[in-house]
């Protein structure tokens, strides 16, 4: 089971996720989160939504928190200082996108995946993060891709039901929907605005993360592999 207790609180009336069963409505009094743990607060009534209200965090929760991290210049094809540089071409060879696949989608699955690996390095996954903090850039100075980003996010964020716990399919680019690249719970509270630049010259994404430590070490990764995605990349 997973360490946090999520709630969803609208008002008097929220929706409940009771193990095992439906989601039905009843009345919550918020409650302050254990120590230890942390409480992600969720909108009513959607079984997945993308991000929380906010999070509660218990007394004495250790936490983990990221440098901004950006991508990695994996596309040696590219030229260095160009947005296409931080293609990953572990997902995507030779750094050629499938059809509908923009750049920004494309970097925040490479910021994503080295998200996972800053985490793992810490005993820590997906499931832990509670915050999340995304700046996106533009490389024309037109508004930036925050849909490209968001597909990008929910590869790897956000993409369980509710009420069953069951990854649900999410869009790669214009690609028909298909099972996220890790199946995560994580609904972190986030935050995302558009900047000028970024520090590296080609990066449209830069993500910082806040995580709790599990109260138990499980003593092996809690997110899932679907394919050969997880393969790859660890």
């Amino acid at each position: 089971m997973s360490k946090r207790k999520i709630g969803f609180i609208a008002a008097v009336m929220a929706v409940v996720l009771v193990p095992g069963t439906a989601v039905v409505a009843a009345s919550v009094k918020p409650v302050p989160p254990k120590p230890g743990t942390t409480s992600s607060v969720l909108p009513a009534g959607s079984d997945n939504p993308q991000i929380a209200n906010g999070v509660a965090i218990g007394k004495d929760t250790p936490t983990y928190k990221t440098s901004g991290l950006g991508p990695s210049g994996l596309n040696s094809a590219a030229p260095g200082g160009t947005p296409e540089r931080y293609v990953d071409t572990a997902i995507f060879p030779g750094g050629v996108l499938p059809e509908g696949v923009t750049v920004t989608e494309a970097q925040a699955i490479n910021v994503m995946r080295r998200i996972g690996e800053n985490l793992q390095a810490q005993g820590l996954d997906f499931d832990d993060v509670y915050a999340m903090r995304v700046f996106v850039a533009s490389p024309d100075g037109s508004t930036a891709d925050f849909n490209g980003f968001n597909r990008g996010y929910r590869q790897y964020f956000a993409n369980t039901s509710l009420a069953t716990g069951k990854p649900i399919d999410v869009r790669l680019g214009t690609a028909p929907a298909a099972p996220p690249f890790v199946a995560t719970a994580a609904r972190p509270s986030r935050f995302m605005v558009q900047v000028a630049n970024l520090p590296v010259a080609g990066w449209l994404v830069e993500v910082e993360v806040d995580a709790a430590y599990p109260k138990e070490s499980k003593g092996k990764p809690r997110y899932k592999r679907h394919g050969n995605w997880w393969g790859r990349w660890w």
